[in-house]
């Protein structure tokens, strides 16, 4: 039996917050929460597969951004982007999640379905 938990899926999509903090905390902490809890929350599996797919595209366009440092510095233009994005989707989103709204995490590429 599955149960609603609001609280938890606005807690996971906080977590990714941990980045700032340890560096890594905001991928492991949400996919710990989504691995442990997919099957017990309502909602958690559609929600972890948004965090996680945000996380690993965030982490894929700043790799693409280093060399781009050398093209007239349009890398550090897009870490600067991705630096705001990872700051504030995760806020809106579990803002959204609190008031019973779906939340999006644009330029995320799809990879688990």
């Amino acid at each position: 039996m599955m149960r609603e938990d609001k609280q938890l899926l606005m807690l996971t999509h906080l977590s990714q917050l941990l980045d700032l903090v340890t560096g890594i905390g905001g991928f492991i902490v949400p996919l710990i929460i989504w691995l442990t809890q997919k099957d017990k929350v309502l909602g958690m599996d559609a929600h972890g597969k948004m965090i996680i797919n945000f996380q690993i595209s965030m982490f894929i366009y700043s790799i693409i951004a280093i060399p781009l440092m050398l093209l007239f510095g349009l890398g550090i233009l897009i870490l600067i982007i991705i630096g705001l994005m990872v700051l504030i989707f995760p806020i809106i989103n579990a803002i959204k999640v609190s008031n019973g709204e779906i939340p999006s995490y644009p330029l995320t590429i799809e990879i688990l379905k």
